[in-house]
């Protein structure tokens, strides 16, 4: 397994390609699921887990990793995968890094890594419901056939384990700027209808409008269709918010695209992505957004909306 997942750090440099890698596996069933190698820290076999009294029922324990307590999360069990498979045993735990946090998920088998383009990752259906728990699914080839991988939601999977708190400190708030906030509107670009909540929920507290997109490529063909019916793209919105791992095209080639077209090249991009660490901020300065933002920060998105508008009543008395 440390073979498998010892060359992470250089697949990193994928992302910014509008490439990704995914480690597939299994949960006890036909399906395969798999998850972003960029979040995936490492696989380990199932440690010894200590229970927690009075945890979420997903929450199978704790155990020690690299001097410290993590959760243990039932995968299958979240996902409300159906219990078909008596005979499931979880092999595996992938320790994964989300929105600032460290925490393992029970897995079975672990299948391969494939290396893919997010061109080929499909949003699922809307046929399939708010209630289901893929961001995403793509086809890869297996012994010579086509087979459908299922990528999960993982930020819904924790919303639903972990209480995120959308309320804003009340001495953040600039009076000042509050009251040209009301009616803004801001474009928020990402997969997860999760992720895509908690950004709403936080700035329509302030009065703003909230534009949602699914994916960077449907972001990038709405602001290409103001731009080309004359309109004025940041007068449209105030600024975008996107994720940086989406189907179709990620949010670093959202942003470079953006940049390339002088139409709206000056438009404020903030990165708001569960993945962190110095490699994002690299990547931010690289395609040109204006701000980074490690999920999830309420307090740190009012910060940044207040900072555009800021920006925009002093270009405005110029």
């Amino acid at each position: 397994m440390s073979n498998l997942m010892s060359s992470i750090d250089q697949r990193t440099q994928l992302v910014g390609e509008n490439r990704l890698e995914l480690l597939m596996f299994k949960l006890g069933s036909r399906h395969t699921f798999a998850l972003n190698v960029f979040k995936v820290r490492e696989v380990i076999t199932v440690p010894p887990l200590n229970q927690l009294p009075g945890s979420h029922h997903h929450i199978k324990g704790i155990t020690n990793y690299r001097g410290g307590s993590i959760p243990i999360i039932d995968l299958r069990t979240a996902i409300h995968l159906s219990n078909n498979s008596a005979h499931y045993e979880p092999q595996n735990v992938i320790i994964t890094e989300y929105n600032r946090s460290v925490q393992g998920f029970l897995i079975g088998q672990i299948m391969n890594i494939v290396n893919t383009s997010w061109s080929d990752i499909q949003p699922p259906p809307t046929s399939a419901g708010k209630n289901n728990y893929l961001t995403a699914f793509t086809r890869v080839e297996n012994d010579g056939e086509m087979e459908l991988v299922e990528i999960i939601d993982v930020e819904k999977v924790l919303s639903e384990i972990i209480e995120y708190d959308t309320s804003i400190s009340e001495d953040l708030l600039d009076s000042d700027i509050k009251e040209h906030l009301v009616g803004q509107k801001v474009l928020v670009v990402d997969d997860s209808s999760t992720a895509r909540g908690q950004i709403r929920e936080t700035l329509t507290q302030l009065g703003i409008e909230i534009i949602e997109e699914k994916d960077g490529l449907r972001a990038l063909n709405l602001l290409q269709s103001w731009a080309d019916e004359g309109k004025v793209v940041t007068d449209e919105i105030l600024m975008m918010f996107t994720d940086a791992e989406m189907p179709q095209m990620d949010g670093y080639r959202l942003t470079a695209e953006v940049r390339k077209d002088p139409r709206m090249s000056d438009l404020f991009i903030a990165l708001n992505t569960s993945l962190s660490g110095t490699f994002n901020e690299a990547m931010v300065e690289k395609v040109g957004c204006n701000r980074f933002i490690s999920k999830f920060q309420p307090d740190l998105l009012v910060e940044v909306v207040q900072q555009r508008m800021r920006e925009v009543l002093k270009a405005n008395e110029n």
